[in-house]
């Protein structure tokens, strides 16, 4: 959908970027997303969204938020966490997708007068906004929205809503979901579909309103993290991290040999071949020749370097 085009004072305001010459300012042109993730070297999108392959995804499920942070730090991006959710429909397994960002703003006649009018040239006549992003989703996205943290007349989705973004976004992955710098609304039905968890600061039974939609995949902030359309948004029990899609792949690996380490740690301690000092210390060669034989056993690739 190419249907906003934003103000050049709105953008520059909002987004902070230089916007000479730009023709689209509601959502970033191919050239657009290309320019703004450069480092990565992947497929995108036929719009230039970062497109990290199904199997890096799948790679993921078990990453925690400090082994994101670990990778992500290092690498120097240290705004890509987010706390203190609500998580309506907990399934207890991660939210895993492809972002799909969208930034809302107090309603002003004028500005949502011609937002309306350039989306009915697309063929979004549909009254409600919120619509609007729905319907760029595919599966392996998950939709990622600031709603400036307004909860009355906050609520980006309800039931009927919700089960559009679940049958949108559905893929191999074991959950879809949701992430809103807002709320939602309609919590009892929203239970009531499968395998679709949200990350929200509220609910409430008021219906969207007072606001407007000014940006499809464009860069969003999502309390202390900057967040990037492509990024990959991942959950455990402390919140969201937004992932870069370039690091994605260093995240998975990172957090599957943590788990290779501590699983055959733990073996070595309750065989006792090894003692806890050992395995906490710097290992031999022989341990580490040891162990990168069992990580292949296991399936895994991922080997250890000896000294």
């Amino acid at each position: 959908m190419k249907a906003i085009y934003l103000l050049l004072l709105v953008v520059t305001l909002c987004l902070g970027f230089s916007v000479c010459g730009w023709a689209q300012l509601g959502m970033f042109s191919k050239q657009q997303l290309t320019e703004f993730t450069p480092e990565w070297h992947g497929a995108r999108f036929p719009d230039g969204r970062p497109d990290v392959p199904d199997s890096v995804l799948q790679h993921l499920k078990n990453a925690t938020a400090e082994e994101a942070w670990e990778v992500l730090m290092k690498a120097g991006y240290r705004n890509q966490f987010e706390g203190g959710w609500s998580v309506i429909n907990p399934s207890g397994q991660p939210l895993i997708g492809r972002v799909v960002t969208a930034v809302f703003m107090p309603y002003r006649q004028d500005v949502d007068s011609a937002i309306r009018a350039n989306g009915t040239k697309e063929g979004d006549t549909v009254r409600g906004e919120n619509s609007w992003i729905i319907n760029t989703l595919r599966p392996g996205d998950v939709m990622v929205v600031n709603l400036f943290g307004k909860i009355k007349d906050g609520t980006i989705i309800g039931s009927n809503l919700g089960t559009s973004v679940s049958t949108k976004e559905r893929s191999g992955l074991p959950i879809d979901g949701l992430i809103v710098d807002g709320s939602i609304r309609d919590t009892a039905e929203i239970h009531d579909i499968k395998d679709f968890e949200v990350f929200c600061r509220g609910t409430d039974p008021s219906a969207l309103k007072n606001v407007m939609l000014m940006g499809i995949n464009v860069p969003i902030r999502i309390g202390h993290a900057t967040v990037m359309p492509g990024d990959i948004a991942i959950s455990d029990p402390e919140g969201i991290t937004f992932i870069p899609p370039q690091y994605a792949e260093q995240v998975a690996d990172h957090a599957e040999m943590d788990h290779l380490i501590d699983d055959w740690g733990e073996m070595m301690l309750r065989q006792q071949k090894y003692s806890p000092g050992q395995i906490d210390g710097r290992w031999t060669n022989q341990m580490i020749e040891e162990f990168n034989r069992w990580a292949a056993s296991r399936g895994s690739k991922l080997r250890l370097k000896t000294h």
